[in-house]
């Protein structure tokens, strides 16, 4: 549904070129759930703005639903949704005009422009409030709103840039319910950008890992995390010389790291081989103060593979070249 192959996007700016992209090449499956992981300045908003037609690659190519992003952009827009993370509805729109108002921009009449937003209103939980006021509505209903609008003309590809950022907990998992829904009873692919690694975990089929403007990982989050080398394995004993006990019993597989009074190693699905491992350090007579189990998890996967945390932004990332243009830039927008 998605197929990009050498994806490039420069900047010209007053003092340099900023290489935003550098030759992104992924696919996504019909129907899949693939979430965009990187920092600040990483290429992924950059990207999704050249696969929305929004702005024209420097180089390489795309298709989106079968169509090239620059030779087809009419047919690319046809088929596809958007939804920014700053979100479209004018604040001081009532909710149900704006649904209204982006069915007749795509040619629906305006009985089926208001049957439509009837429809996703009924569907998203906006009936109540479509006589609002935007600015009046809390930030899940204004980030219900804007997916809403996004889908009036039915696409078949939806893109999410960020979108539970600034959300609570509980508006978050809402919206995680809207777009599995979009995938499971509607057939929907989506590709969503976020700074969430636990709502690319839960939501996502597959992850791209995204980092100075190049992809350097795809697969499952589960095989990302599995990458790692399985679960850490945590031994904590009191007595001298115990550590070095422990770490003398056979763990096939596993290498241990002995601390004072700590054994750790990594053992894939740890938890079904623990008991063996209690076992056998039972049987030799080795005491355990206490025995912790860790999972991997995504922001383990992008430290091992940037070697700083997602939330840590490189001091040479400099302004964020997927933000608001440069003129030279805004030229080339339709």
């Amino acid at each position: 549904m998605i197929s990009a192959r050498g994806l490039a996007r420069s900047f010209k700016t007053r003092a340099a070129v900023v290489d935003a992209v550098r030759g992104v090449s992924f696919d996504v499956d019909a129907g899949e759930i693939v979430g965009f992981l990187g920092p600040n300045g990483a290429g992924k908003t950059t990207t999704v703005r050249m696969l929305t037609t929004l702005i024209a690659p420097s180089s390489g190519t795309a298709q989106v639903a079968g169509f090239d992003i620059v030779a087809n952009r009419d047919q690319v827009r046809a088929h596809i949704g958007m939804v920014s993370q700053t979100g479209g509805a004018g604040l001081n729109h009532r909710a149900g005009d704006e649904l209204r108002t982006q069915a007749r921009l795509h040619g629906m009449s305006r009985p089926t422009a208001a049957a439509r937003a009837q429809e996703l209103a009924e569907e998203f939980r906006l009936t109540d409030l479509l006589e609002r006021q935007v600015s009046s509505l809390s930030g899940g209903e204004r980030r219900r709103l804007d997916i809403a609008t996004g889908l009036v003309h039915r696409p078949r590809v939806l893109f999410l840039d960020e979108p539970t950022a600034g959300l609570d907990p509980q508006a978050r998992a809402h919206l995680w319910e809207y777009v599995r829904r979009l995938r499971d009873q509607h057939g929907m692919t989506l590709l969503l950008t976020t700074h969430y690694l636990d709502e690319a975990d839960l939501l996502c089929d597959r992850v791209l890992v995204i980092d100075g403007g190049k992809v350097i990982a795809a697969d499952t989050p589960a095989a990302l995390k599995s990458s790692l080398g399985g679960d850490l394995v945590v031994l904590a004993t009191s007595r001298p010389g115990d550590a070095a006990r422990v770490a003398s019993c056979h763990f096939p597989g596993t290498e241990p790291d002995t601390r004072p009074g700590v054994v750790q190693f990594h053992l894939r699905d740890a938890q079904s081989h623990l008991p063996e491992l209690l076992r056998v350090l039972d049987a030799s007579g080795v005491p355990l103060d206490s025995v912790a189990v860790t999972r991997p998890s995504l922001d383990d996967v992008f430290l091992s593979l940037t070697g700083r945390a997602l939330s840590a932004p490189r001091a040479e990332d400099g302004p964020h070249p997927s933000g608001p243009a440069p003129e030279s830039v805004l030229a080339d927008a339709p």
